[in-house]
């Protein structure tokens, strides 16, 4: 299974086009030309999930029309997306931010999805998959500290619940560096797909490693990258998976 995940910026895009006329005015832009640059990189990479994060679902940028249902239109995936602020918060309700979301597109036969809601931050989506056999998590943390622990507890809360494989992916956004994950990982057993703590931000020149993809022990990874493509301020992350073979009892 290759799975692709990529903090796409809402299509922005990034360099001196991005901070023109204003800085970050590239937020309020058209951003169809630098979907269909990042459309052409995913059929190239060929995944067979994508956990796409920052996705627009549909404000006056993307046209009205969702990012992700528009990747998986064109390249035959399935696709889930949600807006990551809840409909009850304050982000959630004010225009532009209300069709910002994260999206899982696929090809797995998908057996059932839900969307959970941290109670802490401004970003609480959590997108969780179960495709056969693999469970995915798909999430984009607070990018306050204090927040980003309270989230990590909940979300070993929900990936203790799970049998079976699981992967948890998304932008974490350890601002003080990977240490911040260290309990999380001791408490779930997961493990870090990028075994070389490659650095995926900033795109053009990366500097840290904040794009993760956690896997538990009972996947494999076959071969991990991280294209050179500066669609976005980060760069994307690709693993090849397969389930690890079971352990041979001992013989004396």
């Amino acid at each position: 299974m290759r799975f692709l995940l990529y903090n796409i910026r809402y299509g922005a895009g990034t360099g001196a086009r991005f901070h023109l006329p204003l800085p970050y005015s590239g937020y309020l832009k058209q951003t169809t030309p630098v979907l269909d640059e990042i459309i052409d990189f995913i059929r190239e990479t060929d995944p067979d999930v994508v956990g796409l994060v920052e996705v627009d679902n549909g404000s006056y940028r993307a046209g009205s029309l969702s990012q992700a249902g528009r990747i998986a239109d064109t390249l035959g995936y399935r696709v889930i997306t949600e807006g990551k602020y809840g409909s009850g918060s304050m982000a959630g309700r004010m225009p532009l931010l209300n069709q910002q979301g994260n999206a899982l597109l696929f090809r797995l036969p998908l057996e059932t999805y839900r969307f959970h809601f941290f109670e802490h931050g401004v970003k609480r989506l959590v997108i969780e998959a179960r495709f056969q056999p693999v469970t995915v998590f798909l999430v984009h943390l607070s990018l306050t500290f204090r927040k980003r622990q309270y989230q990590l507890d909940q979300l070993h809360q929900m990936v203790r619940g799970v049998k079976g494989p699981v992967i948890v992916a998304g932008d974490f956004n350890v601002l003080w560096g990977a240490r911040e994950l260290n309990l999380f990982l001791a408490a779930t057993g997961l493990k870090n797909a990028n075994r070389d703590d490659l650095p995926s931000h900033p795109s053009r020149a990366p500097k840290r490693q904040l794009d993760y993809i956690l896997h538990s022990p009972d996947l494999e990874v076959t071969d991990f990258w991280l294209p050179l493509v500066r669609h976005s301020d980060h760069a994307p992350l690709v693993c090849d998976f397969r389930l690890a073979s079971p352990a041979r009892p001992a013989t004396s």
